[in-house]
């Protein structure tokens, strides 16, 4: 569903954050009129518009765009960033017992397919992640943690992330890597992007 957003801007409903990334490519694929900046979340895409006049005719046109869900990188969207982990995660036991895969059976599921980059949120460099086995999709913990150390990589509800500095959190932790997540001093400074992939590589 599409709605006005003040009247610069358009908001598109969906499902889940897999039509979201659809949606944004779609957009971009029809380098829409007027459309100055696309922002996903969990569940919307924002479309920024350099003014009001463009507010209708774009949403017009939203109407007849072709939105296809990608599952794979390919030659339009195949970026891809390798991170590797070591899995030696607080939690791979309550992560076992909510899924009963054992500890080698869950880094298999977490490396066997690349993830992509949903959106970005509650902090610079922290990426939500959406895809891969959902035998993986487990809940948040109970009692979030006071401290995770930068670089542990978590899981919670549909989403895989890392986090990209020291911070309070309550995602189920299953190991930790040296990516530099967030760097201003790089262009871009997030080295996940929505849109992007993601590839776990087990280190060890």
């Amino acid at each position: 569903m599409i709605h006005d957003y003040g009247d610069q801007a358009l908001l598109v409903d969906v499902d889940d954050t897999a039509d979201v990334l659809a949606w944004c490519d779609a957009v971009r694929r029809a380098e829409l009129p007027g459309v100055v900046e696309v922002v996903p979340a969990a569940r919307t895409v924002l479309l920024v518009l350099s003014g009001p006049r463009h507010q209708g005719p774009t949403r017009a046109r939203l109407d007849r765009v072709r939105v296809q869900r990608t599952d794979a990188p390919n030659a339009e969207h195949g970026t891809v960033v390798t991170v590797d982990v070591v899995y030696d995660g607080e939690d791979l036991d309550e992560v076992g017992r909510l899924t009963g895969l054992s500890t080698e059976q869950i880094v298999e599921a977490h490396t066997s397919s690349p993830l992509r980059v949903g959106f970005g949120g509650f902090s610079p460099g922290f990426a939500y992640l959406v895809g891969g086995d959902e035998r993986l999709h487990v809940p948040r913990r109970a009692e979030p943690r006071t401290r995770v150390p930068a670089g542990s990589v978590g899981l919670a509800g549909e989403f895989s992330g890392v986090y990209p500095r020291e911070s309070p959190g309550g995602w189920q932790l299953i190991g930790r890597t040296d990516a530099v997540l967030w760097d201003v001093d790089r262009d871009p400074p997030a080295l996940l992007v929505p849109g992007s992939w993601v590839q776990f590589r087990a280190s060890r």
